[in-house]
C-alpha cells in the first residue's frame, strides 16, 4: 500500500465518509509551514529527571507510517545530556499486542510492550496509525503523568478519538486539515503551521513536521544549544523548530 492511501485510510477506518478523496498536494508538504513555524501558545519549560534518561513511548499500530514516528525516533536517540553522562532519553515502542505488525510498505515491526506493562512514559509519540480502543484509553490514563503527549500527521485524529483535543488547538497533515475540523469542530484547528503547541498535548503536521516538533521538545527539556547541536549532528538543516 502507497503511503499516501494508508494516510488516507488511517484517518478514516471506523468512520463512514461521504466525500470524495481530497486532491493529492504532495509536494506542497516541502513549502508547508515556511513562514510560519510557530504554535498556539508559548508552553512552560520541562525539567529532566536529576539521574536518568527520559523514558519516550511510541504507541504504534497496524500500518503505522514509518517517518512519522522514525524521525522522532533519531531526534530523541541523539540527544546527549549536557555535561556527559550518555543519552538523554529512553525509548520504546509499545502497542495493544507483542505482536509483529506491519508498517507503511511493510515494515515488519516488534512492540517492545503492551499497553499493560509499558515503562510509564514521560514522553509519547503518537505517528499515523490504524489505532484502536486500547490505544485511546491508554492515552487518557498516562496523560496526568506525562510532560508531552505528541502526535504526527494523522495521528492527531487518534488523541481526537481519545477526547484529548477538544476544546484545545492541534493541527495534522495538510491534505486532512479540512477533515479534521469537519470531523471535530470543537477543536480549533490550525492551518499552515509545522506544529502546535500546548503545555501537554502538541500535535505536528504531515511526515517530516514530527522532526521539528520532537526537536522543539528537546529544547524544552535541555535548552536551545542542546536541541541545535542534535539538529547539527542529523545533518539535519530545517529551522523549523524554532519558535
Amino acid at each position: 500500500m502507497r503511503r499516501r492511501e494508508f494516510i488516507n485510510n488511517t484517518a478514516t477506518v471506523g468512520l463512514v465518509m461521504a466525500a470524495a478523496s481530497l486532491p493529492v498536494a504532495f509536494a506542497k508538504e516541502l513549502l508547508l509551514g515556511d513562514d510560519q513555524p510557530a504554535k498556539a501558545e508559548t508552553p512552560a519549560k520541562l525539567t529532566p529527571p536529576a539521574n536518568g534518561a527520559i523514558p519516550v513511548a511510541f504507541a504504534i499500530s497496524e500500518g503505522v507510517t514509518v517517518i512519522d514516528f522514525c524521525g522522532p525516533w533519531e531526534v530523541f536517540q541523539d540527544v546527549m545530556r549536557p555535561g556527559g553522562g550518555g543519552g538523554a532519553f529512553d525509548l520504546f515502542t509499545v502497542s495493544e499486542k507483542t505482536e509483529q505488525l506491519l508498517g507503511s510498505a511493510g515494515l515488519k515491526l516488534v512492540p517492545d510492550y503492551t499497553f499493560e506493562n509499558a515503562p510509564a512514559p514521560k514522553v509519547i509519540v503518537i505517528p499515523a496509525q490504524r489505532g484502536s480502543a486500547a490505544l485511546h484509553a491508554w492515552l487518557r490514563k498516562m496523560l496526568p503523568t506525562t510532560d508531552v503527549t505528541m502526535s504526527v500527521c494523522t495521528g492527531a485524529f487518534q488523541l481526537a478519538k481519545a477526547g484529548l483535543l477538544s476544546g484545545k488547538s492541534a493541527t495534522t497533515h495538510h491534505d486532512f486539515i479540512d477533515r479534521l475540523a469537519k470531523m471535530y469542530p470543537d477543536i480549533n484547528v490550525k492551518r499552515g503551521l509545522r506544529f502546535v503547541e500546548g503545555e501537554k498535548i502538541s500535535t505536528a503536521g504531515g511526515l517530516t513536521s514530527g522532526i521539528d516538533l520532537a526537536l522543539r521538545v528537546v529544547e524544552r527539556y535541555f535548552g536551545r544549544e542542546t536541541a541545535q547541536n542534535t539538529a547539527f549532528y542529523m545533518e539535519y538543516q530545517s529551522k523549523q523548530w524554532i519558535v
